[in-house]
Parts: C-alpha cells; structure tokens; sequence
C-alpha cells in the first residue's frame, strides 16, 4: 500500500491529529487532522494474516476476511486504527485473548514524518522492541499507523449467546474454553462457539438457556476490578462486568486511584523519545485515558 500522500499529510513539523469514524472519539480541536488510509491490501489465508490500511473499517475488514472462513479479534466497530490506538479489546476477549495479539507488523508515521516499520508478517521472524505493543494503547500519541498485518482466526462454525441467573464465578469453572462470560449483578450471558452438539452439550449441562445477545454496554466509565471486588460493586449504578478479564463497564466514570509516579515517568520519558516536540495528538493523556 502506498503510504506517500498519508506522509506527506503527517508532515515533520505542525501539530497534527489522526480521526477515523468517530466511534472513539474524535480529533483533536483547532489541529490539523489527517485519516489513515483505507482498504484490505491482502489475505494470506494460509498464514492466517491479514495486510490492510489502518482506516479501514472493522465491519468491512471482517466482511473480507469471512469469504476465507476467518475472522480478527477485534470489536467490529469504527476503523481497525482506531481499535488498536484505544487498545480496549471486544467482549470476546476471554476466548480471542488481548487485542495487542492481533497486531504482528505495523508501518506508521513518526514524528519527523518519517515511515517506521515495527513487527514482522509471522511471529517467528520479528526480533529486537516490539514496537507495535508499544502502540496499542497509545492513542496516537507516538505515532499514526498507516498500514498493518493481522493475525488471523478461524471463524467458528457455529456460536450462541446463553443466559443464566446462576453465580457467575460458581459456574465459570465448568465452562469449557468459553468466548465470554458477562454478569449484571443479576444475569449471566454466557457465550459459546465450536461444533453445535458440544455447545448444545455443554449448555445442558450448566443448565444454561438459549438466550438473546447480551445488554449495550454502559459507556460512563471502563473499571479494571479485581474478582474478589466484583460483587462490592453492586448497587454502585448500572454496569457490565466482563468475568475473567476484570473489565467492568459502567455508568459511571471509573474511581480515581493513585498513578504510580514511576509509571508516570515512564510514559514522559517515552513520548520524549517519539516524540519531543509534542505534536502527535496534542492533549491527548495516555494514562487518564486507560
């Protein structure tokens, strides 16, 4: 993919800002905005990858990818850019693992305007920083990603949503390899993917019943909850707990906790680093956004 007229956007000098769909905020205001390129480059369904723009759109990468039986474990909501400089990962975290996993090779724009390729196509061939680890979660704030490969997945052959009104943490440890476990204080959503008669198998044995897709998710605040803590939370207000991730969506904003100064340093140090004129993404804070 050519990266030429994204660089020359970027440029080496003004402040600038990186926007995709909006589903995740939006750009920075009063600062020159520019937007990833868009497309799915190529399909290496044998190497279970995938090379496409960062502004492509997650609903029209999975599209794709479903013609080869695949899929990629991100949330299919806004660009695929943008779901990987938030760096919060889908519902099915539990079964898919971490969105920072999908993420095998980067190409993006520094500071200086410059190209930087970071990762490799396969894991085995990758050595030296793992850069692209260093830039989910970033925000933008080191670099705009311009182009990346994905690793892959199989898509299932068959998935459905359950629910229960049994304990959550009683249950969990009879569920076999389960995509998501989701807990309302009340309800259980449990969802299940493989062969249809082991679903419907494991299902009947948790007394689990056939049940619709799980609640919007609150949008108040993100809250990263120890289990022990999960059932003190009720009554706290509206919220969505992601059991055996520790991810809590709520109504409200998450309770502030301190910052460890050492952690607080890190973070300027490395931003210096990429970027010591401050002009990715302005404003933008990293740790008050986790």
């Amino acid at each position: 993919m050519d990266l030429s007229e994204f660089v020359s956007d970027v440029g080496p000098n003004q402040p600038v800002s990186i926007a995709g769909l909006g589903t995740r905020g939006g750009p920075v205001d009063g600062v020159h905005t520019v937007m990833a390129p868009v497309g799915v480059e190529s399909v290496q369904a044998d190497e279970m990858t995938v090379r496409c723009g960062a502004g492509t759109p997650v609903e029209e990468l999975d599209a794709a990818l479903a013609a080869f039986g695949q899929s990629v474990a991100i949330a299919p909501s806004g660009t695929v850019g943008g779901a990987l400089a938030v760096g919060h990962s889908g519902i099915r975290r539990l079964g898919y693992g971490p969105i920072r996993d999908t993420l095998l090779q980067a190409e993006f724009v520094n500071a200086r305007g410059e190209i930087v390729k970071a990762g490799g196509p396969t894991v085995k061939n990758v050595s030296g920083f793992d850069l692209c680890r260093l830039l989910v979660g970033s925000r933008g704030t080191l670099g705009f990603i311009g182009e990346v490969i994905l690793r892959t997945r199989p898509r299932s052959t068959y998935e459905q949503w359950f629910t229960t009104t049994d304990d959550p943490f009683a249950l969990f440890p009879n569920l076999y390899r389960p995509t998501s476990v989701l807990w309302d204080g009340t309800t259980t959503w449990v969802l299940l993917e493989g062969d249809r008669r082991d679903v419907e198998r494991q299902a009947r044995g948790n007394g689990l019943r056939v049940g619709e897709l799980p609640p919007e998710l609150p949008t108040g605040g993100r809250w990263s909850v120890r289990p022990a803590e999960l059932p003190g939370i009720i009554g706290s207000g509206e919220f969505v707990a992601e059991i055996g991730v520790g991810v809590v969506h709520h109504t409200l904003p998450a309770p502030s906790r301190p910052v460890d100064p050492a952690v607080v340093e890190l973070h300027r140090r490395l931003k210096h680093e990429f970027d010591p004129d401050g002009r990715m993404n302005p404003g933008v804070d990293v740790l008050a956004a986790a």
